[in-house]
């Protein structure tokens, strides 16, 4: 029997609550700080760009793609081209998390909103407990850190402009603690390209009643619209540098404005002043729905990555695994998912005394979680962000020929490696969506 407690109910506690299901923990309890699931997921919206179709497929194929088949139920769009990104899949940021709850749910997985854990009990490398700020004690035999670098307000304040009012709340549900530090072993901080630590949130969002009806209509009908500034609004290269999403750093995004249709208008910019945004044709009503304060600021992100080896438990720790951003500088929902559901498998497989699950290079998804790791440890690497969408990693997929479109070519490749269904390990009798 395997008792499994995941802290951080984003897209990589929600892969890990599924994969540990999955691989056949008697209880999985989920505890989420806020009042939502997905985290940033509840403002992202984008899937199946680039490589991470290829990541999709080998999820998928693995057994761990029922997240993924969400978002596509969920889709506004699909197949959508913009700058230095093909086949996008634009999920509903509306529409996704009543989704994912209802679904982890029928699992019997046990979802815990307005729970956040402020310490833990533990005994040396031994993590025996997580308790809340209601003082309710949370044991268990193996826990996945999946809470995310970024916040509280401090961070954003200190290493950005202030508080931006975003999607994580800290002022309404309180900071985020990381397991790892409560145990007192040493997390890494992420570096910026143009000096300073952590990184910018790299998007925002405006409600789409603000913008201007021509630009609201194409994006219901394409999805996306690029919209040139003028050059007196153009931004230089090194402004690129400081965001989080570096698959953006590209000069599109630094003389136009890249807008993708999510349910909200999701804006390729870290901020935007708003009296500058309302000059251009199209935006002169526009309004920020998240951050609330994105005409000065964004949050800070890769405040506290933890250590980690390539089954994702975190160095140090006896019985501690790691998802999403706190396992590397991963950038995106698809990264959160794969290192999520590694984590959440190895969890119980640990607790079970099996041998832990080391995916092979071969694999687009084993190479992302074993290049990451290696890369945190060169300073430059600090510098970098690993996603499958572009910059560094993509790159590298497409050098060592790991990037597919073709479902059936990334079924054989996880055939020839054996991982054929290796996340599903127990049938999940309650749920009669089980993919």
């Amino acid at each position: 029997m395997a008792r499994v407690v995941i802290v951080g109910g984003g897209w990589a506690g929600t892969a890990a609550a599924v994969a540990a299901r999955k691989a056949g923990a008697s209880r999985v309890i989920l505890l989420e700080r806020t009042d939502m699931l997905l985290g940033t997921g509840l403002v992202g919206g984008i899937m199946r760009n680039n490589g991470r179709f290829t990541a999709a497929e080998e999820l998928i194929a693995m057994g761990a793609g029922d997240l993924i088949r969400l978002t596509d139920q969920a889709a506004r769009h699909r197949n959508i081209d913009f700058p230095g990104h093909k086949h996008a899949t634009l999920y509903d940021v509306v529409k996704i998390e009543p989704l994912v709850r209802s679904y982890l749910r029928e699992l019997g997985i046990d979802v815990r909103l307005q729970s956040r854990v402020r310490q833990v009990e533990a005994e040396g490398p031994k993590l025996n407990a997580v308790i809340t700020d209601t003082g309710e004690t949370v044991p268990g035999e193996v826990f996945v850190d999946a809470t995310g670098t970024a916040g509280p307000q401090s961070n954003c304040s200190k290493y950005g402009n202030g508080c931006a009012m975003c999607i994580m709340r800290c002022p309404s549900f309180g900071p985020r603690i990381s397991l790892a530090a409560q145990m007192g072993i040493d997390e890494i901080k992420g570096l910026r390209g143009g000096g300073g630590v952590g990184a910018f949130s790299g998007s925002c969002k405006l409600n789409k009643d603000s913008l201007g009806e021509e630009l609201r209509q194409q994006l219901d009908s394409k999805g996306v619209a690029v919209v040139s500034l003028p050059p007196g609004l153009r931004k230089g290269q090194e402004s690129l540098r400081d965001k989080a999403c570096q698959q953006y750093a590209l000069t599109d995004y630094a003389e136009s404005l890249v807008i993708l249709d999510t349910g909200h208008a999701k804006l390729m910019t870290p901020y935007f002043p708003v009296d500058l945004l309302r000059q251009i044709k199209g935006l002169e009503r526009a309004r920020y729905e998240d951050p609330y304060s994105g005409g000065t600021g964004n949050s800070v992100r890769y405040m506290a990555v933890s250590p980690r080896d390539n089954t994702m438990k975190v160095s140090g720790a006896e019985n501690l695994f790691c998802g999403g951003e706190k396992a590397g500088l991963y950038v995106g929902h698809t990264e959160a998912i794969v290192t999520g559901t590694l984590a959440g498998h190895n969890a119980v497989r640990l607790a079970l005394g099996r041998e832990l699950l080391e995916l092979p290079r071969s694999l687009a998804i084993g190479e992302l979680v074993a290049f990451g790791r290696e890369r945190m440890a060169a300073e430059e690497g600090l510098r970098e962000r690993y996603t499958f969408s572009g910059s560094v990693f993509f790159s590298r997929m497409e050098k060592l020929g790991l990037y597919s479109c073709e479902p059936a070519v990334i079924y054989e490749r996880v055939k020839k490696v054996g991982m054929l269904g290796v996340f599903t390990v127990v049938p999940i009798s309650n749920s009669s969506r089980i993919f």
